[in-house]
């Protein structure tokens, strides 16, 4: 087990003792935590006025930008968590690879990868230890981790990064895709050549979560939103053994691992194999089936973005069900079954804290 630095908040903070943390941890704080997915973006007036003039990728490279985003929930909501505002094509971008985020559209690849010579042709990562083109290009990531905690005081900060079935399939696809049909074939048709893609893809955002905990994150999420699109037996076979290779590179820190992806009722067992200790439940499975099926497993989620506009009598049934359901598992931090809706009004989120923060 390497340790984690002397300034980490780990170690000389308080985010050992923070709700988010313990609860990460298997603890029942005081207070249930609470946080969102994409809390910190389109729903806010202040993300928008911060982000005029810049593009999305311009802005996740802004240290001091990327800081005042991710503070920003935090300040508004009083949410337990801040979780630093990136893109999980971030590491794609900093190792070389050709992509832009278009608005309206998403992370569109000038090249897609589709054959062996293709992912042959992807930039060398190499590894932390020989301080190479990609690690060192990760210090910008480090800075923006430490702007953010300086902004963050107390409050814990989350790192993040895209797990490789949905990295892999933007990068086969060239872009968004609705079935992920191309990516599906190319698993099934070329098997050598998918698991080198994802073996690439594992290494790119398992650096990226390293260098991220090593600059201070308390707690990482591994975000897997397009993989419920593949069967259990696929899952297995294709696509855990690169999940769990990322999970390997912070393997030995001890910090919180959170695994989440949509529609992927029928893989949670196989998902918290591959290496999470905490795990991020979508709206299609209640907490209380999800902690039958994970005993003993602290487990995130899962409120309903779609609730969020709906009149507050049924916001606050649904959340006060959320919170009894997740009674059922050793812990719980409270969040969405999915990200905050642009179209969200932030009152309601802060509502929502102060909810379940009194229960």
């Amino acid at each position: 087990m390497v340790l984690l630095p002397n300034g980490h908040p780990l170690v000389a903070g308080s985010a050992s003792a923070s709700p988010l943390v313990r609860a990460l941890r298997g603890d029942r704080p005081e207070r249930t935590p609470v946080w969102f997915m994409r809390q910190a973006g389109r729903s806010l007036p202040e993300y928008r006025e911060a982000r005029k003039g810049t593009t999305m990728l311009e802005a996740c490279l802004d240290p001091a930008l990327v800081a005042e985003i991710t503070a920003q929930p935090v300040r508004r909501h009083g949410v337990d968590a801040g979780i630093l505002f990136s893109d999980i094509v971030v590491p794609l971008l900093l190792a070389g690879v050709d992509v832009t985020i278009k608005p309206g559209v998403g992370p569109v690849f000038a090249s897609p990868v589709r054959t062996a010579a293709d992912v042959a042709a992807l930039p060398s990562l190499g590894s932390a230890a020989d301080r190479g083109g990609f690690d060192r290009s990760l210090d910008v990531v480090r800075q923006a981790v430490s702007a953010s905690l300086g902004l963050l005081g107390e409050t814990p900060l989350i790192g993040f990064a895209g797990a490789p079935f949905t990295l892999a399939a933007y990068m086969v696809d060239g872009g968004p895709s609705r079935d992920h049909l191309e990516a599906r074939r190319l698993m099934i048709a070329d098997p050598e050549t998918w698991d080198a893609l994802m073996n690439w893809a594992a290494d790119a955002a398992g650096l990226f979560l390293r260098a991220q905990v090593l600059a201070g994150a308390s707690a990482v999420q591994l975000f897997d939103s397009w993989v419920g699109s593949v069967p259990r037996d696929r899952y297995v076979a294709r696509c855990a053994p690169a999940t769990a290779r990322v999970f390997s590179h912070v393997g030995d820190l001890e910090v919180p691992r959170i695994h989440f992806g949509t529609h992927t009722g029928h893989l949670l067992e196989d998902m918290k194999e591959a290496g999470a200790t905490a795990m991020g439940i979508d709206v299609t499975v209640p907490l209380d089936e999800a902690a039958r099926r994970l005993p003993g497993v602290p487990l995130q989620g899962n409120i309903d973005p779609a609730v969020l506009g709906a009149p507050w009598e049924a916001i606050e049934a649904h959340v006060r069900d959320v919170v009894r359901r997740g009674l059922a598992a050793p812990s719980h931090v409270v969040n969405l079954g999915h990200g905050v809706p642009p179209d969200t009004d932030p009152e309601v989120l802060t509502r929502i804290v102060d909810l379940v923060h009194g229960l």
